[in-house]
């Protein structure tokens, strides 16, 4: 039988101060700050994808027929 071989663990990397991350929309060149921004490099404004948030809206509608 085999002796099963172990990884070795990372070393700790010592927390520091986060990149600096630029949008790259349009040229404006703000610093992002939220996570979200930071992931996609594109600010609120210059994201052509549309930002969902929590807020829940009310919509009235007519029952589904037959259920």
């Amino acid at each position: 039988m085999t002796r099963r071989q172990q990884q070795t663990a990372l070393p700790d990397i010592p927390a520091g101060p986060r990149r600096r991350v630029w949008c790259k929309g349009h040229g404006c060149g703000r610093e992002l700050t939220d996570e979200t921004s930071r992931l996609r490099e594109l600010g609120p404004e210059c994201d052509p994808e549309p930002r969902h948030t929590a807020r829940r809206f009310t919509i009235d509608q007519d029952a589904i027929p037959g259920l």
